[in-house]
This record gives C-alpha cells, structure tokens and sequence, in this order.
C-alpha cells in the first residue's frame, strides 16, 4: 500500500465483511465502514445488522448506515474521514457523482464477475444459473454507470460441477481478498493503466426473483439442477406436492431415456426421490417441507407426513 493510504470501506453482506476483515488483517487504515441499515429477519422479524455491521463491530471501527448516500449530507460525511479512496464491495446502494468524486482515489469496487460479464446485483447466482465454467472477480474504478468502470485487476475462479452458491461465493471470497489486497499494493499505477471495459460483450446480473426459483419440469434436468444450487442460502428451487410448496435443497442431474411425464415421481426410495424431467430426471437427495427442517427424502419413505408418492406428478403450482 503506498504510504499514507487512508481508506472508508462500504458494504453488507458476508461476502463484503470478508474483505473488510481482510483488509483489516492486512494493516490497512480504516477511517470508517458504512453499510445499509438493519433489516428484518426470521419469523419474528427482528432487527439485525448486517454481517458488515457486525465485523465493524467486533473490530471497533466507526460505523454509519445511511438510508442512501444521495444528497449532500452522504458526500459531507464520507469527506470528513479524509479518505484517499472508498473500497466498496456489495453495498446495494447507490453512489452518486457527488461520493465517487470525494476519495482523492476514487471509488474502488470488488465485483465478484469477469467483468465486462455478470455487471449488476447478483453475479454469482446468474454464473450458476446460465451454467458458466468459469468465473471471477473483478477490481475497478466506479463511474456513474453499473458497473461499468474501468478494470484495474480480475482473477479467475473456477466453477464446479458441485458448486452451489454458498461455495461459489466463498471462493470468491478468497480470489477477492486476493486482490483487493494486490491492487492496494499497487494502487496508482493500476489507476494509470487500468483497462476499460468492452461494452459489446456486456451482460446483465438482475436480482432472482421468485419466477427463477420455481421449478418447470419441463425443462432439462441439468438446468434445474442448477436452479438448485443457485438457490441455496439465498432463494431456494421451490415446486409444488398438491398444496403443498416443497424447497429442493440438494439434487443432481441424471440421465434418464425412458418416457415420463414433466414432474412425475419415477422412484421413491432411500436413495432419494427421481423426477422425470423434459429431458433427463432429477435425483432430489434434500429438501424442506413447509414449516419443517431439511430432511432427506429417505426418511420419509415410511412416513404418513410425506406429500407424495411414486406416480404422483410434482407441479409449478399448487393444485389441489
């Protein structure tokens, strides 16, 4: 890090505490942390801070958490920490011109894509999703457009065929850390001779909704496969038993040449339940009934709490 570096750091979820730790670890000054306000969470939906908030916390840092860093007061407050430049990574608000011009350095992001691939709120999931081999992280200087900035750094990251998105992430966790770290090391000439982004080769990472988590049988049994694991620890593949919504936790592709219709409950036994698919079947091994904890689906062979039986056909809707 070049001497006399002092840096604000903002983000929310875990994968941003991770950096922020890092950074921490690494000896970086740390003039202040911002993060979203708490939110509500679980049944009783109790306020919680943010995992940001929390590591800020634990490591005795002044912390902020504007409701929007639009107007002059986000501008004035980031300016008087003095920073030399504001490291953000998943903050989930918006920075105007008015904070990206603050830092003498600017505003540096980590995005966890390839970029100029996966630009927008949810990177990882949508790697999963479309089946991507490979992905990454990014290091760029932010501009007003999203994510859009000119490349400073990326490293690569591998995706494998049993990655879901809780191990996804963490990987890229590390290769972030990684080069959060490098790149401060190397700020200003990183800065000279960063590398704008290709436009033209653009894709876009819009939030899951609940449309991408409900399963249609009548897709392949690969791409629903991936709908599982892109959902886990975030918004679980869901589908329904007659009324009842059952999440899909943990499944795997397999090949499957005999007729059957989209849905229908080939095989039922302590191996896991096999649904026939548009084309080839899923092999479900986890999954949650309704107000229930994960549970194998072989434990519940004997059961009368089970909502379904071989031969009965699983829908994208509650029937019934």
């Amino acid at each position: 890090m070049p001497p006399g570096l002092r840096l604000c750091f903002a983000g929310t979820p875990p994968f941003a505490a991770a950096h922020l730790a890092a950074l921490h670890r690494a000896g970086h000054e740390i003039a202040a942390v911002f993060t979203q306000p708490d939110r509500p969470a679980g049944r009783g939906r109790k306020l919680l801070p943010s995992a940001v908030a929390t590591i800020a916390g634990e490591l005795g840092l002044p912390l902020r958490k504007p409701t929007s860093m639009a107007g002059e007061a986000p501008a004035t407050l980031l300016a008087s920490f003095r920073p030399d430049a504001l490291i953000v990574a998943a903050y989930g608000l918006i920075l105007p011109k008015s904070i990206l011009e603050t830092p003498r350095l600017g505003c540096i992001n980590v995005h966890a894509s390839l970029l100029p691939r996966w630009r927008g709120a949810a990177p990882i999931e949508r790697a999963l999703l479309a089946g991507d081999q490979r992905t990454g992280v990014s290091i760029m200087q932010m501009d007003e457009g999203l994510d859009t900035g000119p490349v400073l750094l990326q490293r690569e990251v591998a995706i494998l065929a049993g990655d879901d998105r809780n191990a996804l992430e963490t990987k890229l966790a590390e290769a972030g850390c990684a080069a959060l770290l490098r790149s401060l090391e190397h700020l200003p000439e990183l800065l000279a001779g960063s590398t704008p982004q290709d436009n033209g080769l653009a894709t876009y990472a819009g939030k899951l909704g609940k449309d991408d988590a409900m399963i249609d049988w009548t897709r392949n049994a690969r791409f629903i496969s991936r709908q599982v694991r892109t959902g886990i620890g975030r918004m679980p593949a869901f589908c329904f038993a007659g009324k009842r919504r059952i999440r899909i936790l943990k499944a795997a592709a397999r090949d499957w040449d005999r007729s059957g219709t989209p849905g229908k409950i080939v095989e039922f036994d302590k191996n896991g339940l096999l649904v026939a698919c548009g084309e080839g079947a899923l092999c479900i091994t986890s999954l949650q009934l309704p107000g229930r904890k994960p549970v194998s689906p072989g434990a519940l062979l004997h059961s009368a709490a089970a909502p379904f039986a071989r031969g009965m056909v699983l829908q994208d809707r509650a029937v019934g």
